[in-house]
């Protein structure tokens, strides 16, 4: 039915709208058909009961004729609007008894014009309904006459004012609440993209990197000692091989389900480490009873131990390697020792790592804390190095990654 324009439009179509609307529809015609049957019924048909008719039919084709001329307080909605006032008008000149139309009327034009305007309607309105009521009055003083008619307009004209405010206000708070949720989600989006490309720069570092770092040195030392030595030559084209193969698996894995090629073959994390100790020429062995571990910690495991033995071997000079996997009441500890020429930890970001390079051990650390648990390196010059991988067997949150 009519609709106001407001300096804010809702965000959607205000549900209770149709309902109210409808409402005063049927009140209208309530009101303009009582008032028309009492006039008849106390006035015998004389000379303006034609006009009266007449107006009473104008009048409500007139009204019926709102909805379709929409909401706004277009030019042709206000000229509408303006005729239905006047019709009104003349009807309640010639015959009090429709004073009372006007309530309807008060709601259609405080939902069709602007504050000021539709007050002004307002105030039009309610005086011809207190002339109609002296009028019916026949000359008899009667209070409510005069106070009555401002009373209902005024309480009409604030319930509706306050009412159309309190919406206009959980309009604005809907919108806020709803950009600030777009807004959340987008900050949450940025942050998983970022937290995905980080896991997956380690991910590529930790198995792709650096087996095509392995495979370039092993070519290189082929070509060296191709014509000097050719049965090592050919040794390290087949260990480069093997290390093809294995990136090759993993390659295929990230496109899979980004799992260690190792543990989607299902022999879990000790068969993995296994493997891994067999390839790099490393010792392994495991202490404690074995328990379930979640895939999170064990593909967290085989990482870092991939990363340690990749570094052994580019950059400790160790002669030998070992892994040691333990399982403690609480936790499940992973120690990866050599006997290389070590570091200073306190003073190296990564033993050899170079500033063009991958992530190294700020990646094993990140590993670890994600699932709650700690990396330590003890390391010193000429001593060798024991690195140490913690994790809580307790379930815990996983912590985000850092930046």
């Amino acid at each position: 039915m009519e609709g106001r324009q407001v300096t804010q439009p809702p965000t959607e179509p205000d549900p209770d709208a149709p309902w109210l609307a409808r409402v005063m529809h049927i009140a209208f015609f309530l009101l303009l058909g009582a008032s028309l049957a009492r006039f008849l019924l106390r006035h015998p048909w004389e000379d303006r009961s034609p006009w009266i008719v007449a107006l009473s039919g104008a009048l409500a084709s007139l009204y019926l004729l709102g909805p379709v001329l929409g909401t706004r307080a277009a030019p042709r909605r206000i000229a509408w609007l303006g005729t239905v006032v006047a019709v009104w008008i003349v009807l309640v000149v010639l015959a009090p008894s429709f004073a009372w139309c006007a309530v309807p009327l008060f709601y259609t034009g405080l939902r069709t014009l602007p504050p000021r305007a539709a007050l002004g309607l307002v105030v039009l309105l309610t005086a011809f309904v207190v002339f109609a009521q002296v009028q019916l009055a026949h000359g008899g003083w009667d209070p409510n006459l005069i106070v009555a008619p401002p009373a209902v307009a005024a309480i009409a004209t604030g319930v509706f004012v306050y009412s159309d405010r309190q919406a206009a206000r959980q309009r604005a708070l809907i919108d806020d609440l709803i950009r600030t949720r777009r807004e959340l989600a987008a900050i949450e989006r940025r942050e998983g993209t970022l937290a995905e490309r980080q896991r997956l720069s380690m991910e590529i570092h930790d198995t792709l990197a650096q087996g095509l770092s392995s495979q370039q040195m092993l070519l290189q030392a082929a070509d060296r000692t191709w014509d000097s030595d050719p049965t090592t030559a050919r040794r390290h084209v087949r260990t480069a091989e093997s290390i093809a193969e294995r990136n090759l698996a993993e390659a295929r894995r990230f496109v899979h389900d980004l799992a260690p090629a190792d543990l989607a073959e299902g022999g879990g994390l000790e068969e993995a480490l296994r493997g891994l100790a067999a390839r790099e020429a490393a010792e392994f062995r495991v202490d404690g009873t074995a328990v379930p571990l979640p895939d999170r910690t064990q593909s967290a495991l085989l990482r870092i131990a991939q990363g340690a033995l990749a570094n052994i071997r580019e950059h400790a000079g160790a002669d030998s390697a070992a892994l040691t996997l333990t399982y403690l009441d609480d936790q499940v500890v992973l120690d990866i020792a050599d006997d290389g020429h070590g570091f200073d930890p306190a003073l190296a970001r990564d033993p050899g790592e170079r500033g063009d390079r991958g992530h190294g051990l700020p990646a094993m650390r990140v590993r670890a804390q994600q699932l709650g648990g700690t990396l330590t390196v003890e390391s010193a010059p000429g001593e060798g190095t024991v690195l140490s991988a913690a994790i809580p067997l307790i379930p815990v949150t996983p912590l985000p990654l850092e930046s």
